[in-house]
């Protein structure tokens, strides 16, 4: 039975280093510090405008101002990447990594526009600019939330 110890302990120790790198898993940011965001750094939409009437197909367009956007992983000071809020009342927890779902999109290539699809009705937009671990800044780098109206 040592034998099986002595394989067991390297196992255990390179999985732990496995999720700790991959920052999506929820043990990889146990304890790490959020990302001080850079001075004057700004997200906005650029497009829609607030109040516009849209059909269910929106082309969303991500602005910044005093930040470089980057893929999700570039750890290049100043950096961070776009996710967008649908119809998301409060921010995500700033001790996790913002959630990937429905009301939370991620552009973690680095995107700066997107389509989405959307049912008719009144829908509210906001950008939330993560770090290379999709944590959010500290303090949050948000865009105003806008309101669109879609036919």
């Amino acid at each position: 039975m040592r034998p099986l110890s002595l394989l067991a302990a390297p196992l255990l120790f390179a999985s732990a280093f496995v999720l700790a790198q991959d920052a999506t898993h929820p043990a990889a940011h146990a304890g790490v510090a959020r990302t001080q965001a850079p001075a004057g750094a700004e997200v906005f939409i650029i497009e829609p405008q607030d109040g516009a009437t849209v059909g269910r197909e929106v082309t969303v367009k991500f602005g910044a101002r005093g930040i470089a956007i980057k893929p999700a992983g570039d750890m290049t000071p100043g950096s961070g990447h776009h996710h967008l809020l649908i119809d998301v009342a409060e921010l995500p927890p700033g001790d996790a990594p913002v959630p990937a779902d429905t009301y939370h999109k991620h552009y973690g290539k680095g995107q700066t526009e997107d389509t989405i699809t959307l049912e008719p009705g009144t829908h509210t937009l906001q950008l939330d600019l993560g770090d290379a671990a999709h944590m959010q800044f500290d303090p949050p780098i948000v865009s105003k939330k806008i309101t669109i109206h879609v036919r």
